[in-house]
């Protein structure tokens, strides 16, 4: 049996739809159905009642299906003690983080990191939270860092740090010679913001309707860095984490400004998938930044 297909048995057996589960694995259902035929032809027993809606496990399907989730867990200890044993500078943590968090928060973590580590290579990519859910939950990635991080019986989520939120505006805006500001001020003004489905954006709206605030969206975006270059030509304002724009406030070409109402902040979390096998250095990189959070 390949581990592939058992992977794919076992997110049939926990998703109960081919459609779900051909999607998650890019693959076509025919290509599912097909590597459940041949993993019910090699043990002669039906493991899929799929006469029920939704389909359902067999007693035999029970049976592979927990000792398949053992050989799997089995398998990821495997290459985690194999990449242990590699040559000095073999070993590899791959981290997926959010724009935000990966070009602002995450490098000084990886500076105090590599002090006790220094042989380890620490892949970092930027992408998007969706996929960065998809790539752990596949194991292609060790670990996340998202915003507002979502709960997922198949994830750890641990608390990462509360960035604090600030209304940012062009030194030109009108807005720009406040010291603090009270967010009703944010009423009806030219708003810049993120992309319905991020994070963030359903987190800022939360706010704003809770002190019953209308703004005039004019421009949306999905990641952060391209609404800092919206608010620097004045296109309009935002509300945005603090860590985010140090550099554009130290150079001056974007203004900060505290809310006066309350201290608004934005929760980012890390994720790692449930019984997910890490090296002693995954490990450390976790509790250290964990450490931020306690």
């Amino acid at each position: 049996m390949h581990i592939e297909t058992l992977k794919i048995f076992c997110e049939l057996a926990e998703l109960l739809s081919f459609s779900k589960t051909a999607e998650k694995h890019f693959l076509s259902q025919s290509a599912v159905s097909q590597q459940l035929a041949q993993l019910e032809l090699t043990h002669k027993c039906q493991l899929i009642n799929r006469k029920k809606r939704p389909i359902e496990l067999t007693k035999e399907g029970e049976l592979l299906y927990k000792a398949a989730k053992d050989m799997l867990e089995r398998y990821e200890q495997l290459k985690s003690e194999l990449n242990s044993l590699k040559a000095s500078g073999g070993v590899r943590i791959n981290v997926a983080a959010i724009y935000s968090i990966g070009m602002h928060t995450l490098p000084g973590y990886v500076k105090k990191f590599m002090v006790n580590y220094p042989n380890v290579n620490v892949h970092i990519e930027y992408s998007d939270a969706s996929r960065i859910y998809e790539s752990v939950l596949a194991g292609d990635i060790d670990i996340g860092l998202v915003a507002v991080p979502k709960r997922d019986k198949r994830l750890d989520v641990y608390d990462f740090e509360d960035e604090p939120l600030v209304l940012v505006c062009s030194p030109r805006h009108a807005l720009a010679n406040e010291s603090q500001i009270d967010i009703h001020k944010v009423q009806f003004e030219r708003f810049i913001g993120f992309e319905k489905d991020v994070p963030t954006r359903i987190w800022i709206d939360n706010i704003l309707q809770r002190y019953n605030i209308v703004v005039r969206p004019v421009m949306e975006f999905d990641n952060i860095e391209t609404v800092k270059r919206a608010v620097e030509i004045n296109s309009g304002i935002s509300i945005l984490p603090q860590t985010a724009i140090i550099q554009e406030v130290n150079d001056g070409t974007i203004k900060s400004i505290a809310f006066s109402d309350e201290n608004f902040f934005r929760p980012t979390g890390i994720i790692v998938r449930k019984n997910k096998i890490l090296s002693q250095a995954g490990r450390y990189i976790i509790e250290l930044l964990r450490k931020k959070a306690r």
